[in-house]
């Protein structure tokens, strides 16, 4: 059996699928992911807890994750990531290794060494 979406129901989901295009591929800056990384602000910073699953810190790399979902806003976000890395230094390790406590893949290594436009 098919299932279908009413007229309604998909008209609001292919509206939110281009507010989200538009906001991620509009961003002058990071603003919004740096917001998203700051629910992982105690491992930033301190090294633990260990972010899990289901975890704030995990569901805010989740949302993030789904930024990532052409070259383009794989190129944006990496550059996002790289920033943060600059701007945290002594934390790069941490930020670094969000991704896989979490299982988001991003398409990209978080790395202080990573070219983003490759």
């Amino acid at each position: 059996m098919t299932r279908s979406f009413s007229p309604v129901v998909s008209l609001f989901l292919l509206l939110l699928q281009t507010i989200c295009s538009a906001t991620v591929e509009n961003a002058a800056d990071c603003a919004a992911v740096g917001t998203l990384i700051s629910s992982c602000t105690e491992f930033v910073n301190y090294g633990y807890p260990d972010p899990i699953p289901g975890s704030s810190c995990c569901d805010a790399m989740t949302v993030i994750g789904t930024y990532s979902d052409s070259s383009e806003k794989r190129k944006w976000l990496c550059n996002c990531f790289m920033d943060l890395i600059n701007v945290y230094n002594s934390n790069a390790t941490a930020i670094s290794t969000l991704s896989g406590f979490c299982g988001v893949v991003l398409g990209f290594t978080i790395d202080p060494n990573t070219d983003c436009n490759l």
